[in-house]
């Protein structure tokens, strides 16, 4: 079941400005950095109780990030979903007619489990399910 909003997700050009900037100018605590290879992503976390701000950037220069980026130069990326059992998720919603971009969940942050929901099924907004370890 859905139990949260777990991140809001901003695509950045520049991690590090963009770090400061939260840290800085907004005063959010940081909470981190970790690069999410299979995603190839760079992420930082800003937690905002009930949920957080995370920043993704293209790790080493590649991955769906960077095409983004190139695309769209930066802003809302996705919302991320908090399940407590994220393969009933799944398979309730692949029942609805939703269209993942992935056939199953996988590894991502934090090491949790992570799908993406195609933005065709959503009114054209990325939406990510995640269960935390």
């Amino acid at each position: 079941m859905i139990v949260a909003l777990d991140h809001i997700a901003i695509a950045v050009p520049d991690l590090e400005k963009s770090i400061k900037r939260f840290m800085e100018d907004f005063q959010l605590d940081f909470n981190g950095k970790e690069d999410v290879k299979g995603a190839k992503t760079s992420t930082a976390f800003f937690p905002v109780p009930e949920t957080s701000i995370e920043l993704v950037h293209p790790l080493n220069d590649e991955g769906p990030i960077k095409a983004y980026l190139e695309k769209k130069g930066g802003g809302l990326h996705h919302l991320c979903f908090r399940s407590d059992d994220i393969n009933a998720d799944v398979e309730r919603l692949k029942a609805k007619g939703y269209q993942f971009l992935s056939e199953a969940p996988y590894a991502g942050a934090h090491n949790s489990q992570v799908i993406f929901i195609h933005p065709k099924s959503c009114d054209g907004v990325l939406i990510e399910i995640n269960q935390p370890a």
